[in-house]
């Protein structure tokens, strides 16, 4: 199977697609699955983008809309997880997972899919200490701190992950796993980036709940984006095996956003299936899902070999295990009609619009949809008195992300040349660099 992985989206679907049709032309190949690791900005409306957590300057409908309406069909089987700039309230409606839009897929807040026989597993968002053991409690319409804080990932998420013990092949996460950069050309990133010194030096440069869920399931591959630079890593587990880590830029003109390479794959269609263990986790945790800030608290005997049980008879009797179907909430984007979006279902109390996809998914597994709850709760959680010496200011956090962006626009400057952008991705295969050799992958 052939797998295209692509870095930060921010909603550039149309280029990303025409360049991986130009590489499939020029190189004489096949796209089997395109992987997204964040930043998509699934944005279907103006609506959504207003709940975009970034500087209005960087806001823009972006393409989706048009796979969203079937304006425009995804020429290939597209995934993704969410990163730090999305539309949080639409990826909030598919907290399980779904799709976002026919043949594209969202991974959910964490997930385990299989596709084509190859098991992937995901986690949004990027990780924020002082929100790490939050409650999903964030409800639109989010104000500015609800707005940022929905994307910082959760320990409940984490735990779920951490129970995988099935093989996975592919991981996906928007941060880097904290630490990577040390199985990596470290002085080289650090040539490239010289502001990433000081949280390489502190070890804080990613995600630790990142690090933990890679040294726990142990990938073949692991994936990221969020950093708007090209790094590759190996990294070695005491068993013997090794993660091959591959972060990647951000869709730009001359930018190494874009990487292919070849998986092991099984004998059956390439297309998406409910993963069975996951299933079972899911329907183990659910109860306990927190949606307010108050961390979870989870029982001593949760039984997942009870829930395995459960779901593998779902699935040998009803054959469950594909995916919902598809299907629109909101209006999508009228470019003769600005400003006149409408929701297709009502707002509920909560502020949320009920997915069916992902009513389908709590019904089959027979649990209670719990997500119509109010949100918000104690504004202190019970570990809130205890300072984290690891935890960066969100003033630092902010600080990253604008040395990154101010970076690309000095680049961009730099680099610009007299070409619609269009055109600029669509080069020869010597410019784009994707060859698999220049990063020892496979």
């Amino acid at each position: 199977m052939k797998i295209a992985v692509e870095g930060c989206a921010h909603g550039d679907l149309e280029n990303i697609y025409a360049t991986l049709q130009h590489l499939e032309l020029v190189q004489n190949t096949k796209i089997d699955l395109l992987i997204c690791c964040g930043d998509f900005q699934a944005i279907r409306n103006e609506h959504d983008m207003e709940c975009l957590a970034c500087p209005a300057k960087y806001r823009e409908i972006g393409s989706f809309w048009k796979y969203y309406s079937g304006i425009e069909k995804a020429p290939y089987p597209t995934i993704f997880v969410g990163g730090n700039h999305e539309a949080s309230n639409y990826l909030w409606e598919l907290y399980y997972g779904g799709w976002a839009a026919p043949d594209i897929y969202f991974m959910g807040f964490a997930g385990v899919i299989n596709f084509g026989g190859v098991r992937i597993g995901g986690l949004s968002g990027i990780y924020k200490p002082k929100d790490y053991r939050s409650g999903h409690y964030e409800r639109a319409p989010y104000n500015e701190s609800d707005m940022r804080s929905i994307y910082h990932i959760r320990e409940y998420d984490v735990n779920k992950l951490l129970q995988v013990k099935d093989t996975v092949d592919i991981f996906i996460s928007h941060d880097w796993p904290c630490g990577v950069v040390n199985f990596g050309d470290k002085q080289g990133l650090l040539r490239r980036k010289a502001y990433f010194q000081q949280e390489v030096e502190q070890n804080n440069l990613g995600s630790k709940p990142a690090m933990q869920i890679l040294q726990k399931l142990k990938p073949s591959y692991w994936f990221s984006a969020h950093l708007h630079t090209k790094f590759a890593a190996l990294v070695h587990h005491q068993d013997g095996s090794a993660t091959k880590f591959l972060a990647l830029d951000k869709c730009l003109p001359g930018r190494d956003f874009l990487q292919v390479l070849e998986v092991p794959s099984g004998d059956g269609p390439f297309e998406f299936k409910l993963d069975e263990e996951w299933l079972a986790i899911t329907r183990a945790y659910h109860p306990f899902l927190p949606l307010t800030r108050r961390p979870a608290v989870y029982p001593q005997d949760i039984s997942l070999e009870s829930h395995r049980l459960w779901v593998k008879e779902l699935l040998s009797v009803h054959g469950k295990d594909s995916l919902p179907e598809f299907a629109t909430t909101a209006e999508p984007y009228n470019p003769t009609q600005g400003g006149n979006e409408r929701h297709l279902h009502a707002l509920n109390r909560a502020g949320h619009t009920r997915n069916q996809q992902t009513e389908a998914l709590i019904e089959a597994l027979e649990l209670e949809y719990t997500f119509d709850g109010p949100g918000g709760g104690d504004t202190i959680n019970q570990y809130s008195t205890v300072a984290d010496p690891d935890e960066i200011p969100l003033d630092d956090e902010e600080d990253i992300d604008a040395q990154v962006e101010n970076d690309d626009e000095a680049e961009a400057a730099a680099t610009a040349v007299i070409l619609p952008e269009h055109e600029q991705l669509k080069r020869t295969k010597e410019d784009v660099e994707f060859s698999r050799g220049r990063l020892k992958l496979v």
